[in-house]
């Protein structure tokens, strides 16, 4: 998520820590982490990465060095993946460096909040700045690094990147999916119709409902929604399908089970009428190829995999038809 070191900034801060925030300003080529990651360091402790290997050792050494220096203004500094930096990517990165101050709690975590809440914030940085301009209404804000290596400004958009994963069922698998899935950005809501489900689980962060008519449930999801159906009943999957192919405006469709099993299914869908095109919209089986094992960790591992590719794949789209403030950037040499 890009503002998924909000947290573990104000949990660093609120311990009376001062942190520098490394971010990876830019890059050229082959590098180990996209334009926006971020990594805490703090003088003994460390948070999130920026892609690890000795790019990481020497981003890590140089923030603590800051840590002890008067007066450190933020900074951008060029490193070559090459052999010099005992790495084999080929490419370069520039990170960027900025001390945060333990006594700015406050304010960090009114950021922290706000960006949790849906708000888009941009942050502003250039050379003559001694720290970064953060204003609301960044919705259109893309991370880019501009300039020389004396003269430079970044710009990046922090929010809250979550997509709508609804994940019907609560057994062996879907516990293992929703392991899967949270650390990635999905907003999980997690319905079942046993009154245990989701006894003894740990369900902070989640949408959890139990309800007797789960497929009443289809119609309050957001256009966009990942369904995935993994009841311990095929009456109720077969239901919950109906629901589902009521709406035109679903991510993902997906139903756990065979290929005969779906067979079944779409015999009685077209049944009740549903039109034979449509059935390409179904998922089943569901998880990318290649994984045959049935153990719940390995189809969550597959099912999670589909997901992401669906979900960045429509990203990429969705950025590609979004307006550029400019058609060209220009890298600190």
């Amino acid at each position: 998520m890009a503002a998924d070191w909000l947290a573990a900034l104000n949990t660093q801060l609120a311990a009376g820590q001062d942190v520098v925030l490394v971010t990876v300003a830019g890059t050229q080529g082959s590098a180990p982490r996209e334009a926006g990651a971020t990594m805490l360091v703090g003088a003994d402790s460390t948070a999130l990465t920026i892609g690890g290997g000795h790019l990481e050792w020497q981003a890590i050494a140089q923030a603590r060095r800051r840590l002890t220096a008067e007066n450190s203004r933020p900074q951008v500094q060029r490193y070559n993946l090459g052999a010099r930096l005992g790495q084999c990517c080929g490419g370069v990165v520039w990170l960027l460096f900025e001390n945060i101050a333990a006594s700015s709690l406050a304010e960090w975590q009114a950021r922290r909040d706000a960006v949790e809440n849906g708000a888009c914030l941009q942050r502003r940085l250039d050379h003559r700045a001694a720290a970064s301009n953060w204003t609301p209404d960044g919705e259109h804000a893309v991370t880019k690094l501009v300039g020389g290596p004396e003269e430079w400004q970044f710009s990046q958009k922090i929010a809250v990147d979550r997509f709508p994963v609804w994940i019907f069922g609560a057994g062996h698998v879907a516990q293992a999916l929703v392991h899967q899935l949270q650390p990635l950005g999905a907003a999980i809501t997690w319905i079942d119709s046993r009154d245990e489900a989701f006894a003894g689980l740990a369900t902070d962060g989640i949408d959890t409902r139990l309800t007797d008519t789960p497929e009443s449930e289809v119609a309050q999801a957001p256009a966009g929604t990942f369904f995935i159906i993994m009841t311990h009943s095929h009456t109720l999957d077969f239901a919950l399908c109906e629901a589902v192919y009521r709406r035109r405006d679903f991510a993902y469709f997906g139903l756990i089970g065979s290929q005969s099993k779906r067979a079944s299914f779409e015999h009685r869908l077209l049944d009740r009428g549903l039109a034979r095109e449509r059935l390409e919209e179904l998922t089943c089986p569901i998880g990318i190829a290649g994984i045959v094992s049935k153990q719940p960790a390995a189809i969550a591992l597959a099912v999670g995999a589909e997901i992401l590719q669906i979900h960045h794949a429509r990203q990429l789209l969705t950025q590609a038809a979004r307006p550029r403030l400019s058609t060209s950037t220009i890298q600190p040499e």
